[in-house]
């Protein structure tokens, strides 16, 4: 936990640098809200080569970031943490300048039927 999720479409790919953006996120992540660290942060990355906004409008661009955490964060905590990563994700497109970037994130809590389990490296599987 968290869980992070990054889909984008392809006109995004040569102004986004996933590897930088998700370790930024990790640490925003982990000074926005108490009991997340660096080290218990997963980010994935999705690139998705067509994406229709309104009626095919040219230079069009979309990143959304799913950000699930435990239960238990205020809707404020919550908040301010969606603010950030919107702002991070601003901050990370502003070189596409060519484009019109619809950006957007949803922080949300993770299912009480989530589980997990973690086999260190090294160990019989």
């Amino acid at each position: 936990m968290p869980h992070i999720l990054v889909d984008h479409d392809a006109t995004l790919r040569e102004f986004l640098d996933t590897r930088r953006f998700a370790h930024e996120l990790h640490a925003l992540a982990a000074k926005t809200v108490d009991g997340i660290t660096i080290e218990s942060c997963k980010t994935r990355f999705r690139c998705v080569e067509e994406v229709v906004i309104a009626h095919d409008a040219p230079r069009q661009a979309l990143i959304h970031v799913d950000f699930a955490i435990l239960p238990g964060r205020t809707t404020e905590t919550k908040s301010a943490l969606g603010q950030a990563v919107l702002d991070l994700v601003r901050a990370h497109t502003a070189a596409a300048t060519q484009l019109t970037v619809h950006a957007s994130v949803e922080v949300r809590d993770l299912d009480a039927a989530y589980t997990k389990h973690v086999t260190p490296a090294g160990t019989e599987r």
